[in-house]
């Protein structure tokens, strides 16, 4: 029998892997309808969909390798980033799904959570008021308007797989729908600066690096304080706080 192994467990889903399946364990089943709809709609290589039950969806795993992981340097080429570079583009043109993204939030709510976020931080003692107040300039940058695109909305380095330098999954699309083409792009090179140039090289348009920077910081003023209470570290070498730093 395969070993079961516990891919991310926390209060709102688990994720387990038995031999080549990972089942999805996700009590809200309305980001479950996102993920298998935004799989189906991606004119991107993602997963295949083996069967759901909810609360369960039963996933095959895909072939070879996550692009790398925060707060460890990538292995992966300079081509492979490239090639995860033109996915995104082709993801980014594609027709736009059906459904916000960014849980519906505008550019009000966002700039009011953030305010709220860095709030807590400084409150808590969490981070300094220093690091958090220049960050927060940083920001800035990204709550402008923007053209929807069709986005991944959670595009993490480990959520790209790669062999050698083709991309053969995208995983993990919960978050998925109308959001900013360049979010998506600062979370795939998020702690992974030098691999932006490579990125941008596969994606074949101009991007604006400042706005790209901003959501360096603004995705990781926003998410400490979930990682925390969620059993996460942060503070970990090449991880948000890193990041938070690198902007002084």
């Amino acid at each position: 029998m395969d070993e079961v192994k516990v891919v991310v467990a926390h209060s709102e889903r688990a994720t387990l892997r038995v031999g080549d399946v990972f089942l999805k364990v996700d009590a809200d089943q309305a980001r479950i309808d996102v993920e298998v709809e935004a799989m189906a709609l991606a004119p991107v290589p993602t997963p295949e969909v083996l069967w759901r039950k909810p609360p369960v969806l039963a996933i095959a795993a895909v072939a070879g390798s996550a692009l790398g992981r925060l707060g460890e340097p990538s292995a992966a080429s300079p081509e492979a980033w490239a090639m995860a570079g033109a996915a995104i583009r082709k993801l980014h043109d594609a027709p736009l799904p059906p459904w916000p993204g960014g849980g519906g939030r505008g550019l009000d709510e966002l700039a009011a959570d953030l305010d709220g976020e860095c709030e807590w931080l400084v409150t808590n003692g969490v981070l300094p008021a220093d690091l958090v107040t220049r960050n927060r300039q940083v920001a800035e940058a990204a709550l402008r308007p923007w053209t929807p695109a069709f986005t991944h909305g959670d595009l993490q380095i480990a959520h790209v797989f790669v062999d050698g330098d083709e991309v053969t999954g995208i995983i993990d699309w919960s978050e998925a729908g109308q959001g900013d083409a360049l979010f998506d792009l600062a979370t795939l090179t998020l702690g992974h600066e030098e691999h932006l140039g490579d990125v941008l090289a596969g994606y074949g348009t101009d991007a604006d690096l400042d706005v790209i920077r901003a959501w360096w910081s603004l995705r990781s003023l926003l998410v400490i304080r979930w990682l925390v209470e969620h059993g996460f570290d942060p503070s970990a070498p090449g991880c948000e706080v890193d990041v938070l730093r690198s902007r002084l």
